[in-house]
């Protein structure tokens, strides 16, 4: 669904700013080598934006590769007009690995195992091999050359990619900065290895977000942007020292009505909120089923309505949730609240949000649910 900036009809939707978008693909373009192309992380409904959405916009901004988790996210993006190339960074049952030739989506290679089941399959697949340099999830060991080259020399697999992921690029620590550059160190002797036994190497991938802004000397053949691309940081901190970058996801509600409350009189669940005095209460559609955090209201969260900070009261419901606007006049039903997002001069970002609730923001954002309208202005 695509929109013109207009109010939206819904109960809760998120608005998806095209502008800001690719004001962050350009900033991301302009810290690399013209030789270095992105391969944006659009998994997990494209950390809650929706993956058609943002996978279209950066295709008519000529990308022209993606990861994602799954095959089904992969298959959803062909579904949609994706093109290029489409590499599932996760798990692929064997049941699933026809949908990868029909398809045309590219598979990691989780481990040596791994990559003996994709060839038994018997049919041409295209792979990225992943490399295992210290942190111990997928791929196969950077000290096991030759298993890799075993694996490039697999008669049913096109090996086109070979990639690591820098597991500590988040963090400005010397011991973590030390432990960053070890692994682009294993992986780039393990790529000399193999040029050396080979003649050549698959193409080459070592950074996500953290690691761009970072490490951006380990820009390769591909990087793979993800958080950052939204104009998010996972952490409030992690902004300082790094380039700005302009959020695209607003999430918006709709006031469905007002109650007002006398001292002593209780509401929502558990009667957890309890007014102190006269208090205005607004009841707003939206709630934990929609991806709202149910420990917001623990955490000190609130929702922009007029350009005012709306406290986030009582317990969060699955459909609902409690605002206090007794400081705000002439606050109505049908009125639009912001809990992510700017309202005149005030805003709430994700990771401020994710603060209150003791998390990061990819998490508030890939949680965002799947019945919130999602437009583009």
């Amino acid at each position: 669904m695509t929109g013109d900036g207009t109010a939206h009809a819904g109960r809760a939707w998120i608005e998806l700013d095209r502008k800001a978008l690719l004001e962050n693909v350009r900033t991301i373009r302009a810290m690399l080598p013209q030789s270095c192309s992105l391969m944006p992380a659009v998994k997990a409904n494209a950390y809650g934006h929706g993956s058609d959405l943002i996978a279209g916009e950066l295709q008519k901004a000529g990308v022209q590769a993606f990861c994602v988790a799954c095959a089904a996210e992969g298959v959803g993006l062909r579904r949609c007009g994706i093109l290029g190339e489409i590499l599932i960074l996760g798990y692929t049952d064997e049941k699933e690995f026809g949908t990868l030739a029909r398809w045309r989506l590219s598979q990691t290679v989780l481990d040596f195992s791994y990559a003996k089941r994709l060839n038994r399959y018997g049919k041409k697949l295209h792979v990225h091999v992943g490399v295992d340099t210290g942190m111990h999830r997928l791929g196969i060991g950077s000290g096991n050359p030759e298993e890799i080259l075993e694996v490039l020399g697999m008669e049913n697999l096109q090996a086109d990619g070979l990639f690591t992921h820098l597991c500590a690029a988040d963090s400005d620590s010397a011991e973590d900065r030390t432990f960053t550059r070890k692994q682009a160190e294993a992986f780039y002797r393990l790529a000399g290895e193999i040029r050396k036994r080979r003649g050549s190497c698959p193409k080459l991938h070592l950074l996500s977000s953290y690691g761009i802004f970072g490490y951006r000397e380990y820009a390769e053949d591909y990087v793979r942007p993800g958080i950052a691309l939204y104009g998010v940081w996972s952490r409030g901190e992690d902004q300082k020292g790094r380039k700005s970058l302009c959020p695209v996801l607003s999430l918006k509600a709709r006031v469905a009505c007002v109650k007002s409350l006398h001292a002593g009189e209780t509401a929502g669940y558990g009667r957890a909120f309890l007014a102190d005095g006269e208090r205005k209460i607004a009841v707003l559609s939206i709630g934990y089923a929609d991806g709202v955090p149910r420990c917001l209201a623990d955490g000190g969260g609130s929702v922009l309505l007029a350009g005012k900070k709306a406290p986030v009261v009582g317990r969060i419901c699955m459909d609902q949730m409690l605002v206090d606007v007794s400081g705000i006049d002439g606050v109505k039903s049908g009125d639009t609240a912001v809990l992510i997002g700017r309202s005149q001069a005030e805003e709430i970002t994700a990771t401020e949000m994710a603060g209150q609730c003791n998390t990061i923001s990819n998490e508030i954002l890939s949680r965002l649910g799947s019945r919130l309208a999602r437009i583009v202005v």
